[in-house]
């Protein structure tokens, strides 16, 4: 595929311009892929969404740059100009993405139960078992190895990659992506101590997993099903890879969580939250809207006021971190001493 500039500037709504004096010739000029700064040959669009890399903007080879207004002075090459640059790289990656379809038609091999209801264009990749009570709705595509437990429902226009198992009686939104190995409605963690010999005794999970419109979730992700009532998903929320949401986890509208965060039981999350990778969410608490917690940030009780969050330790020189240990063991003892002087001090005044 390849774009004029002419044309990818109407896509994405910048204003095209030029560095030359041919502005006919340039903006018929063929645009083929996107490529960084440093990195962009001719025929390739770069962006700049990041003043960080600013200094890459003199030597770029990119046959334009989209760029903000304030940064365009800098700009000595064909500049797509608007306001949020990157979400103009957003846009054109999604006019040149190549990415191939998850299925085509109905595999001869897709064993599929004689009562699932299949809407319109569904597509149902090589080995996926579909079982009875299942719904898909039209444009739904199911990729290669898939698992779709009973009575499961998806919505329209819902993708799913290869090797995904959705258990029963989970509720998909329309317009969701769900990334190869994730795993959805799994049984929470649900046990109750017996006695020394046989130590727990397994509760059935009897909640379900509801997922709401334009959700997407990254690979190897696993959501658990609710031990009473459901676990909620709800839309707008994105989700990267290797995340674990445990059993009646509410996670509200349009928030975020990257890689490798964990979500006890029965938390409730607000809207718009952006939670960082590596986040530990304790049980049982309450995050209000629009919250920030950044890379490591472990949360143990309530959280009533928006904001940023964090806590844990950056990586330091080990010498330099073996010295901070040393000394925060000692502060016991420190702050005995402390009040000892605090006391002697208040005796002598």
């Amino acid at each position: 595929m390849s774009y004029t500039l002419a044309e990818i500037a109407e896509h994405i709504n910048a204003k095209l311009v030029v560095a030359q004096s041919s502005d006919s010739l340039v903006a018929s000029s063929t645009i083929n892929s996107l490529a960084t700064l440093a990195n962009a040959k001719l025929g390739q669009v770069a962006f700049l969404g990041n003043n960080k890399y600013v200094s890459h903007l003199c030597t770029t080879k990119a046959s334009a740059v989209i760029i903000s207004p304030e940064t365009l002075p800098q700009c000595p090459v064909n500049a797509l100009v608007m306001d949020n640059p990157y979400m103009g790289y957003a846009l054109l990656a999604n006019l040149l993405d190549t990415t191939p379809a998850v299925a085509n038609g109905i595999h001869k091999s897709a064993v599929i139960a004689d009562d699932v209801e299949l809407g319109a264009n569904v597509s149902i990749g090589a080995n996926s078992v579909i079982e009875s009570g299942v719904h898909l709705a039209d444009n739904v595509s199911i990729g290669a190895g898939c698992f779709i437990g009973e009575n499961v429902s998806i919505g329209k226009g819902t993708t799913l990659w290869s090797n995904i198992s959705i258990y029963h009686r989970v509720v998909i939104g329309q317009a969701c992506l769900i990334q190869a190995n994730t795993v959805i409605g799994s049984d929470g963690f649900g046990y109750a101590p017996v006695n020394a010999q046989y130590k727990w005794h397994k509760i059935p999970q009897l909640g379900s997993v509801i997922i709401g419109d334009y959700v997407e979730i990254g690979a190897s992700t696993t959501i658990d099903r609710g031990a009473l009532e459901n676990t909620l998903i709800k839309d707008g929320v994105i989700l990267d890879n290797q995340i674990q949401i445990a059993h009646n986890v509410i996670i509200g509208e349009n928030t975020a969580m990257a890689a490798c965060s964990v979500i006890a039981g029965s938390t409730v999350i607000g809207k718009n939250c952006t939670i960082a990778g590596l986040v530990g969410i304790n049980g049982h608490i309450n995050i209000t809207d629009n919250c920030i917690f950044t890379g490591m940030a472990m949360v143990t009780k309530d959280i009533t006021n928006s904001g940023v969050y964090s806590s844990g330790m950056p990586a330091a020189p080990n010498k330099e971190w073996h010295k901070t240990n040393a000394r925060v063991k000692r502060l016991d003892s420190l702050t005995k001493r402390v009040k000892e002087l605090e006391t002697l001090i208040n005796r002598l005044s």
